[in-house]
């Protein structure tokens, strides 16, 4: 009989990370401490994986740099991801896409049917521009003068 404990911990969501699916596009920013700095890294690549379950909650990014396959597990409760963005969404008939891992990086982009770009939210202030009724300016007709009869 294992006793699990994790109901003790209350969990609370992340609100830097929108929901994610297999085959996302996505790119995460993690927050590295490098002696007394602190910094951001970005990696970015194709979910291949997203498990659920409270406090173990994780997905796998899969990035091929250079020809080499690099691959990172990111925990959706960790403090130390900063933000996730999805770049583009995909189609996919799984729900691990570890079939990716034999596939060269232009074999996975044929594979992922793309659903769509997402669209990012541009907040601009623009004001309307006044409404000008055009001004029609019709000059007279010169007036044709009869001509005196002979």
């Amino acid at each position: 009989m294992s006793k699990d404990l994790s109901w003790l911990i209350e969990s609370k969501p992340n609100p830097n990370i929108p929901p994610i699916s297999p085959g996302d596009t996505v790119k995460v920013s993690i927050k590295m401490k490098e002696g007394e700095r602190e910094r951001t890294q970005v990696f970015q690549g194709v979910v291949i994986g997203v498990r659920k379950g409270g406090m173990n909650a994780n997905f796998t990014v899969r990035h091929v740099a250079y020809g080499i396959g690099v691959e990172r597990t990111f925990f959706f409760q960790s403090p130390l991801l900063d933000r996730v963005e999805v770049l583009q969404h995909a189609r996919v008939r799984r729900a691990k896409l570890y079939y990716l891992r034999g596939l060269s990086s232009k074999a996975t982009r044929a594979k992922l049917k793309a659903k769509g770009k997402v669209e990012t939210k541009l907040e601009l202030e623009l004001e309307p521009e006044p409404e000008v009724e055009p001004k029609l300016e019709l000059e007279p007709e010169p007036e044709v003068k009869p001509k005196p009869e002979e």
